[in-house]
């Protein structure tokens, strides 16, 4: 019976362990921005796996990809424009730019955006 219990523990230990530990480098590239000019997008149903993206002024690739459902993008502004999984190079200028959901993807479409900010 102590066996049985043991090893109950132990697994949810592992479990535990498991789900919580993650690389944290995959993270961190994530949680302000992309490498250099490149934008990485992760749409999903309704929103964008980041809030804010930040990068720097000049030529920008933005490379879009779908977990969940079929997306565009649009940077408002500017002549980008992806639908589908994709990529797309532009060159902006310092600022706050808003991205939208530009393939309508169900009830939340409307409030799909994310902020770019350029410096």
């Amino acid at each position: 019976m102590n066996k049985i219990i043991v090893t109950v523990l132990f697994s949810s230990l592992i479990l535990f362990l498991a789900a919580c530990g993650g690389d944290e480098s995959a993270n961190e590239g994530n949680s302000d921005s992309s490498s250099g000019n490149t934008v990485d997008l992760v749409a999903s149903n309704w929103e964008f796996e980041q809030d804010t993206y930040k990068t720097t002024a000049g030529d920008i690739t933005f490379n879009l990809k779908n977990d969940e459902g079929f997306h565009g993008i649009e940077i408002e502004g500017t002549d980008l424009n992806i639908e589908g999984e994709g990529s797309a190079t532009t060159s902006l200028k310092a600022g706050e730019y808003t991205i939208r959901c530009t393939v309508p993807c169900g009830e939340g479409h409307e409030e799909m955006t994310a902020t770019l900010i350029v410096e």
